[in-house]
Parts: C-alpha cells; structure tokens; sequence
C-alpha cells in the first residue's frame, strides 16, 4: 500500500475544503452602509428625498450617496461602486440577459416614452412608419429601444426598415417641424411640449403613459446588484423601502420635491423647472407590477430583436426580478407620508411655460446635458428657424 505524502494528502484536503465554500451560499453580512448610485437628473427624486428626508436612516441604514455618469453606470453597479439605484428597465434588459448580475426590486414610476409625428402627416399608426426617417435623441438610449421595441410587436424590423437620425433631445421638434424625419422617438417633457404648441400628435399605440400594455408598466425600477444582495438581503430590502417611500413623498409633494433636489444642488436647475417636470411623471410605487413590467418588457425586446431569438423571455424576467422580506405590496398600502404645505405643483400650470423656462436656462441641469456625457449621441443638426424652434441645448434623456 502506498503512502500519501503528507504534503499531498494537505494538498487534496484544501482543493476539497476550497471546492466546497465554492458551491457554499454567500455569507450573509447584512452591512448597514449602503451606497446608493444617481446620476442628477430630475426623475431621481426618490433618491434625493430619501436620502435628505432620513428613510434611509429611519430603516436602520447608514447611506451613501455615489454620484455617476450615464456611460459607465451600468458598469459601475455590476462592479460594486454602488449597491442599488432605481433606473430604467428596458435600459438593463439586455445586459442582464449577457449575463450582468443585477435585480430588480421595485417599481417607482410609470413610463413617459412616446413616439410622435406631424399634426398633418400621414402617419397614424405603427405601421406606417415602416421605411420612414425617425430622430432619436441617441442610439440605444430610452425613446430608441421604446420606438425598437413597439416596432417588433408589429412585424417591422427596425434594424433595416427604418432609417434612424439622430439629433440633440431639444431640435427633435425641429427636425420633425422642418421634414428632416417623418416621426421622432421622445420622452418628457418633451413630447408634451411639442403637443401643446401643436407640433405633433402621438402615433396610436405608441405612448408609453396612455397606451397599453405600456401604460402598466413601469419606466424606472429599484435596481441593485446581485452579489450585494445575496450577502445583504435585509438591507437591501430596507434600502428598497426607503426608495419607494421616497418614490410616495415625491408623488405627494412633487414641488417640494423639486426645491430639496435643486436646493441641495443635485441637479443645477430652477425650482419652478424642476416641479413642472417632476409633476408629468407618476411615482406611484409597486411590487407586482414592477414584476409584471419585466415580463412584457422582455417578450417585446425579443420580438423587436433587441434579445437573442433564443432566449427564454419568461426564464430572463423571472431571474430579472426579486422579492425582499417586507418590500410588498401590502406595505406599500400601509405607507404613509406627509403632504408638505405649499408642496405640490399648480394643477394650472400650462406646459408651454415649461420651453420659456428652458431657453432662460443655462445651466448643465434636468433639461440641458452636454451631448458629452451620453454615449452613441452623435447628433445632427437639423437647419435652423429662430421663429420656430426649441431650444438648441439637449434636454435631459431620463
């Protein structure tokens, strides 16, 4: 019988010890520090108010807030420079089916994604755009895949049947007022700027605000990375909590809302601005729609090709999404905030004040972002009319 020496024999027990933590659930630390990502637009309200307000702290938690670019934040909540943020669905999607180990938790407001054309154009429904010219604010930002994926769903493929323009966010009118595009791909407040100075009608179906089953979805959803989770499932969940409670006070305070977040310099624009904008969005949060939302989401991005023809839309929604001890749609019920005096917008605030307030601002804010700081945004520029146009800087992409 041969003898093991005993330096191997130490050898294979550690490769049988190692191999074991491998296939070991993580270990649970349930850190109360959490890092919270936001990039500093208008629609991260939630995240503002939460953080000022204390929910973060009431739920037991030490927060700290990471600021970000658009072009690296998908990558910097994969690589754990931040634990959770609420952002866009359709904007993770397709990372998540590549592998990326994030999740959602919970929604924290409808969507506000259109496509919109000419109030005396031809076009009226989906189909009809099939071989036109539609202007984008960039390509693969939110009003892209929205247009991309509602295009799927009726049998037109995006990739070789429409032509795509890209433009600033603000001449997106323009372009459409001038013929450079027959339709364009927007998202608020733009679309109802371009609305009420009578510049464009939406294309049936295609608003994500009115339209089903879009109107039942949610734009932005709390998103956090997976391995965070798995090793901090309570603070997750308390982190989540906090979200959406800040979600429920900016829906009932959303001038207030607007005030903290510009007050606080989170975002370089006027209060009367940032409560006209905060007021067209709907933080009205939510579990089972937010889970919901993921489902439909993914069986339109594969049906626009935006997902691999193999992919398993039911399989990659449910992995998209998780469920949190306490984060429920029972507690949402429960949820109770101030209604703060003088905090809520003017229910007669005309929206065509809102382009006034946008050319008197100068400022890199809510409504003016450098094209610099969001990838593929190589813009055109459409020909200019001074009587007729908006304002020339890019309008925030949310």
């Amino acid at each position: 019988m041969k003898i093991i020496p005993s330096f191997l024999l130490a050898l294979c027990l550690a490769l049988l010890v190692g191999c074991g933590k491998k296939d070991a659930a993580p270990k649970v630390v349930n850190s109360k520090h959490v890092k919270i990502g936001f990039i500093g637009i208008t629609c991260e309200a939630p995240i503002f108010t939460a953080y000022e307000k204390g929910f973060f702290k009431e739920e037991g938690l030490e927060p700290e807030l990471v600021k970000c670019s658009w072009a690296s934040y998908k990558d910097n909540l994969a690589l754990g420079a931040y634990d959770i943020t609420h952002h866009l669905v359709m904007y993770f999607m397709k990372p998540i089916e590549q592998g990326l180990d994030v999740r959602f938790l919970g929604g924290v407001h409808t969507g506000c994604l259109r496509v919109q054309t000419g109030v005396n154009s031809p076009i009226h429904k989906a189909e009809d755009l099939r071989g036109k010219r539609i202007g984008v604010p960039g390509m693969g930002t939110p009003p892209f895949v929205f247009a991309n994926r509602v295009l799927g769903t009726h049998g037109i493929d995006a990739s070789t049947e429409i032509s795509w323009k890209v433009f600033p966010a603000g001449e997106l009118g323009l372009a459409l007022t001038k013929g450079e595009v027959d339709a364009v791909a927007d998202s608020e407040p733009i679309g109802t700027l371009l609305i009420a100075e009578g510049r464009a009608r939406n294309v049936e179906g295609m608003d994500e605000a009115t339209d089903q089953p879009y109107a039942d979805e949610y734009c932005c959803e709390v998103i956090a990375n997976g391995k965070w989770i798995d090793a901090n499932p309570d603070t997750a969940a308390r982190a989540t909590r906090a979200i959406l409670k800040g979600a429920k006070w900016v829906q009932q305070n959303p001038k207030a809302a607007a005030r903290l977040a510009v007050e606080k310099k989170y975002l370089a624009s006027t209060v009367e601005l940032n409560t006209i904008a905060l007021s067209r969005l709907k933080y009205i949060p939510s579990v089972s729609v937010a889970e919901h939302t993921l489902f439909s989401a993914a069986k339109e991005m594969k049906a626009a090709k935006m997902l691999s023809p193999t992919t398993d839309t039911d399989a990659l929604a449910k992995r998209s999404f998780m469920h949190l001890d306490g984060v429920t749609d029972e507690w949402i019920k429960t949820l109770h905030v101030e209604k703060v005096a003088g905090g809520q917008a003017d229910p007669n605030d005309d929206i065509r004040r809102y382009a006034k307030l946008i050319e008197s601002d100068t400022k890199d804010s809510c409504c003016h972002r450098k094209l610099s700081d969001h990838r593929d945004q190589t813009a055109a520029k459409p020909s200019r009319d001074k009587t007729n146009s908006l304002p020339t800087k890019t309008i925030a992409e949310r």
